[in-house]
């Protein structure tokens, strides 16, 4: 089973990242969430606070955010801010 997930992180007329990532840790509502590869399907609001993420090549991205919304589905997740 792969370890990767294809992740789109994007806001308005901008994509800040398209690729593979090993993991993300992102702000949910309700606490903080990691997704990994085969994640259970999930759509949940995020709020204030720091979206951090593994590409595939090992590199680590954080991003300060005020609010987004988080779908994970079919191995992939899709971050709207």
């Amino acid at each position: 089973m792969a370890k990767y997930f294809t992740l789109s992180v994007a806001r308005v007329a901008e994509t800040l990242y398209e690729g593979d990532a090993v993991s993300l840790t992102a702000p949910g509502e309700d606490g903080v969430l990691t997704v990994l590869a085969h994640h259970e399907a999930l759509v949940t609001p995020l709020k204030a606070g720091t979206l951090r993420f593994e590409q595939g090549s090992g590199e680590v991205t954080e991003i300060q955010i005020e609010r987004g919304i988080l779908e994970v589905s079919d191995n992939q997740a899709t971050v709207l801010l």
